[in-house]
Formats: C-alpha cells, structure tokens, sequence
C-alpha cells in the first residue's frame, strides 16, 4: 500500500499539452473526491477556451509527422504503450479506485481492459486495407483508400476513467490523428496519469492533449467549431449526446456517439441456472451497475422466476461492500451524491408503485456513497427504473409467458445499446437475438465488451462502433482515386 500511496503523490494534476503539464491559463482549479470517504484527493487545473486553443495547436502539428510515419511505426509506439501499462497494473487499479469508488476487482478489469486498447489497434494500424478494382462500365481503375479524419476531440466519463479514453485514443492513433481528450471532471487523474507513460511509449509531444475542466460545454463546444477538428468521439450520457450532435452538425464532423442504455435480459424457461446467475451478476454488479451495458430490466419466465430470484437475492446479499481500497470488498461506493440519490429514487418509486424489496433497498448510513447489492420483484411496468437507466447496484426482475411478448417489450425503448439472452436452445436463442433491436447481444453471457470487436448502440444509444476494425475507421476518411494507365 506505501508504494500505491508513493505513486498517488506522483500523479499530475496539471492539463497535458504539448506534451509537457502546464497550468491552466487563468490558474483555475477544481477538487476531486474519494467516493468512498468523501474526502479530497487533489485539485486539478482547469482547462479554458486559451487551453483548448493550445492544445489545438500542438494536436495540429504533431500530427502532421505522425500521419507520415508508416503504419507499423505507429504500431510499434501502440504496442510499447500497452507493455508499459502492464508493469503498471496494480497502481492504476488503484488510482482508479481512489477517483471512482468501485473495488479493486472492478479497477484490476478495467485496467487491463483499458491496456489491451493499445494492444489491439496496434494490430490494427497495418490493416487500413484498401482496393483496387476495375470500373465495370468505364474501364477506368477505382483505388480506395483510407486517411487520417484530422484532429479528434474525445470526450470521456467517469465511470471507466482509464478503458474509455484508451478505446479513443488507441484507434485515433493508429489511424494516424491527433487528439484532444476531456476526461470527466469527477474522475481526470487517471488520463493524466497515462501520460507519461504515452511519451515513454514513444508518442510524440503534442499529439495526445489532456484537458480536465470545470466548464466542459463551453471548452468542447469551442473546439468542435474550430474547423481544424474532423471527429468527436462522445461517451456519456443520450441526453448530452444530442446536444454534441446538434453542435457537430455545424461544422459536419464526424460523430461517434456511444450513448446511454437501458438493458433487457431475458431469461427462458430452458436457461441454465448457473449460467444465467453469473451471467446476470456480471452484467450487472461489474462496475457496480455504473455502465450502459448494465442489466437493467431482467424478464424472467414464469416458471423459473422464484428459483432464480432467490438465487440471485442470496449470491447478492453474500456481496461485501466497503472502501473499494480493501481487497476483499466486492462492492464499492457509487461515484458522488447525485448518482447515489438517483439509485435511492427509482428503488422508492419502484415499492412506492408495488415492488418487493427481496435484499438491500435502502442507503447505508455513513461517510460514502454506497448503496448496497438490492434485488427488486414484481416491478411494475410503470417503474421509473423500467423506462431510465438504473445506474447502480439493483436488480429490477419481472415476469414473462409469451416470447413475443418479452421480444416486445424489451424492444419498448428509445435506447438499443445491448441485450442479453440466457436459453439453452440456440434455435430460439439466435431467433430472439436477431430480433431484438440493439447493437450488440450477450447470448448465454453477461459481458459483451471486448477490444476486438464492434462496440456499439442503434436507436438513442449512439452511432458508430469504437473496437474492432470499424473502431478505427471512425477516424479516418475514404479516398476514392479513378485512375487510368
């Protein structure tokens, strides 16, 4: 523990630019908190329209000689980034625990999510693969290839304060950009930590700028209207997401949104026990339901539903919460007042309109925010919880009969981000999943998030991919070249 504490004393709390940490131009800061004691841990600089236009400047310079290197030198610099992250592993989950509130568990996992970013889109970085075809009618020769977009704003939230940032940054680089990134401002040391290890790695100055601000709309809005940035990149909330867009239309840029969720799990009669407890755990208890992949509403069949209820409510309520610091902990604190307030109102409303509390419910009284492992049944279809994203460590189950029923009813949102289905007859199974209206399914599992492929939402909950092939293309424009010789 004295050699995490020795590092939390190293960690910037300057803005990134250029790639040196400098003082915000009116000398502005704000604190950041431990969710877990409610205490300070530092004062960050924050970043104004005159930073935003520095980091502008590097970005577009830097850039220039990054987009020529070939694209297995840019790999290289991406994979010597993921190595140097691995060395480093126990004192990033620990910095993410100390900024975020979730255990040490929950940090370890997106630690190394985070790392295997690099790891990835360095693989990537050789494959932009192109064409060369013969135009049918004209005879002329169509050449397709892929460039860098331009400079990419990349806008972050607090709940993955390392893995949210890499699945940008990663994919910017590899295509060849220069980036500016706002980490939320509850959760900004751990980007600013990445840092050194980024120039380490080889990246060169300027082309990643770190700006942690208390004035995000006014400093984003600003760069996503100065004609130099091609791409923003937004994690966050549906709500923020339209506004971004709206914003993004004035100068055309390219959008890649990964907004909010409001996830259905369907459970079948046929479901494997097991499976479906672990799966539905994960899916909801990782990150301590702080994710828009988090189950939100959880149908399970009629026949099934006391077994799985009670075995749900016993493995939660075997859940130990406390400082996420403490190894053994399994559930942290929630990130700040306000998210621990929303968790307490959709569980009143949801027993204030029926539900029954099977375990938990109920704030736990003391320095923090935590709220405890809760498992709600006979929700009401006219449950808050039902229709909004939950946020937070509850199970909200309801029942089902008929599968076109649930398909409907699952499909009862704006949201499409990710669904999960438990079944043992993959007939039915991949017949659901193919009817269900959202970008990515769990089938038999509780987690869907993986480097290597497409993460993504259709309806509200986003456009574009980040990982896989498509996250990189994000940031690159399509060149076509007729030709004839």
């Amino acid at each position: 523990m004295s050699q995490h504490n020795d590092f939390i004393k190293t960690v910037p709390t300057d803005l990134y630019i250029n790639g040196q940490f400098v003082s915000a131009s009116e000398n502005g800061r704000f604190g950041v908190f431990n969710p877990a004691t409610e205490e300070a841990l530092a004062s960050v600089a924050s970043a104004e329209i005159a930073d935003a236009d520095a980091a502008l400047d590097a970005a577009e310079k830097a850039m220039v000689e990054w987009a020529a290197r070939t694209p297995r030198e840019r790999s290289e610099v991406l994979r010597k980034a993921w190595e140097l992250i691995q060395d480093r592993l126990e004192e990033f989950a620990y910095l993410i625990t100390l900024e975020n509130g979730k255990g040490k568990t929950d940090a370890m996992g997106e630690i190394r999510y985070a790392a295997e970013f690099f790891r990835w889109f360095a693989e990537e970085a050789v494959r932009a693969d192109g064409l060369i075809a013969h135009a049918p009618a004209s005879g002329a020769r169509i050449i397709v290839q892929h460039k860098p977009a331009g400079l990419a704003v990349l806008v972050t939230p607090w709940n993955y304060p390392a893995a949210m940032g890499t699945r940008k940054i990663a994919p910017a680089l590899a295509a060849g950009c220069g980036v500016i990134i706002k980490p939320a401002a509850e959760t900004p040391l751990t980007m600013l930590a990445l840092m050194p290890l980024l120039e380490e790695a080889g990246v060169p100055a300027g082309l990643v700028n770190v700006l942690p601000t208390s004035k995000p709309a006014e400093v984003v809005d600003h760069m996503m209207h100065d004609p130099r940035v091609r791409v923003v990149s937004f994690t966050g909330s549906t709500a923020v997401g339209r506004k971004l867009l709206k914003s993004a239309a004035d100068q055309v840029l390219t959008p890649a949104m990964e907004l909010g969720g409001n996830a259905p799990v369907i459970v079948f009669e046929d479901a494997d026990m097991d499976t479906a407890i672990e799966g539905v755990m994960l899916a909801k208890m990782r990150n301590l339901g702080e994710a828009c992949t988090a189950a939100n509403r959880v149908y399970v069949h009629k026949d099934v539903a006391d077994e799985f209820t009670k075995r749900l409510t016993q493995t939660m309520s075997a859940l130990k919460i406390g400082n996420g610091a403490d190894p053994d902990v399994d559930v942290g604190a929630l990130v700040n007042l306000d998210t621990l307030e929303k968790v307490v109102g959709f569980v009143n409303d949801a027993v204030a309109k029926g539900a029954k509390v099977e375990c938990g419910g109920q704030r736990l009284p003391g320095k923090g925010f935590f709220f405890p492992p809760t498992v709600l049944s006979n929700v009401p279809e006219n449950a808050d919880c039902v229709h909004d994203e939950i946020f937070g460590p509850v199970v909200a189950i309801q029942t089902f009969e008929d599968q076109d029923d649930v398909i409907r009813r699952a499909n009862d949102t704006e949201y499409g981000l990710v669904a999960y289905v438990f079944s043992e007859n993959m007939k039915r199974a991949m017949q659901v999943c193919e009817r269900l209206d959202y970008g990515m399914v769990g089938l038999n599992r509780g987690l869907v998030s993986d480097p290597a492929a497409p993460f993504g939402g259709s309806k509200q909950s986003g456009l574009g991919r980040e990982g896989g092939h498509e996250g990189m293309l994000e940031f690159m424009e399509t060149q076509y070249i007729s030709a004839t010789w």
